[in-house]
């Protein structure tokens, strides 16, 4: 069987999730800060078939100034990510950027496979008001869903974890796993954890979470990356320095949680508005 086979059909992910610092208003040091972490993932013993980035890691929260470094239509980022994916034949969920097109700067993960395609592409739907994004960001207006060796998986971007309706339809559209890269600063760590677990468990899928740290203005940072397996039970979680995150999953658990407790069969929709 060939490599190639071998990934189409695999159902188990080694992934590592880059809990980076972000340098404010700095994408080109960004950049090179989170190559040198990836590279670094590649050399664990198990290497990583995704790799996952935290989000804003091009400019993070530097929203007065957006405008001006936002990354013009994302071909900077999406050049050496798909650069990257393919010289070392890995999937990357490049976190996301501040991305301008037409006048608008948008909140955008992207998501590159082995071969260096652009597999999907997102931009936040919801912007969170108590960092000012609805102010200076543009909100994505749809969902998507992209395939992992076969796979369907899905992304949101943090604040969006807070909208269960987002996860939920994912799910509904055949995601097994949702990536989540995010900015989440003190003291909501409580929320975090509570709301990563509860979009696992509710929707039978795996959530791989990215969190950045470190301080940036008034906003300090605590990591904690996170991957959740369909129970709700934790697989790997992070601490609140700079590090890379490892674990694996099976993506046929998914499978036997949804058989084992129906809930996708058990919904009553019409009842739901």
């Amino acid at each position: 069987m060939s490599a190639e086979q071998t990934h189409s059909t695999q159902s188990k992910w080694n992934i590592a999730l880059i809990q980076s610092d972000i340098v404010l208003g700095e994408p080109k040091l960004n950049a090179f800060r989170l190559k040198q972490l990836m590279e670094q993932s590649l050399q664990a013993e198990l290497k990583p078939d995704v790799i996952v980035l935290p989000e804003m890691w091009n400019t993070g929260y530097a929203l007065t100034e957006i405008h001006e470094l936002a990354d013009l239509q994302g071909l900077e980022t999406r050049a050496w990510l798909s650069d990257f994916a393919r010289e070392y034949g890995v999937h990357v969920v490049g976190g996301s950027v501040a991305q301008k097109t037409e006048g608008n700067v948008r909140n955008t993960t992207y998501i590159f496979n082995r071969q260096g395609e652009l597999a999907g592409e997102y931009s936040k739907i919801h912007l969170f008001r108590l960092m000012e994004e609805e102010k200076h960001l543009t909100a994505g207006d749809r969902r998507v869903t992209f395939e992992i060796d076969g796979t369907t998986a899905a992304s949101s971007i943090c604040y969006d974890i807070r909208f269960p309706e987002l996860a939920r339809s994912l799910a509904l559209n055949g995601a097994k796993a949702l990536f989540v890269p995010a900015e989440w600063p003190h003291p909501r760590i409580h929320h975090w954890r509570t709301l990563l677990t509860a979009r696992a468990i509710e929707n039978q899928m795996f959530v791989i979470a990215c969190n950045r740290v470190g301080v940036s203005g008034k906003d300090s940072f605590f990591g904690h990356s996170m991957i959740i397996d369909p129970w709700g039970e934790i697989i790997a979680e992070g601490g609140e320095g700079e590090e890379i995150v490892t674990g694996q999953i099976d993506l046929s658990v998914v499978d036997e949680v949804r058989k084992r407790i129906p809930i996708f069969e058990d919904r009553r929709p019409e009842l739901y508005i």
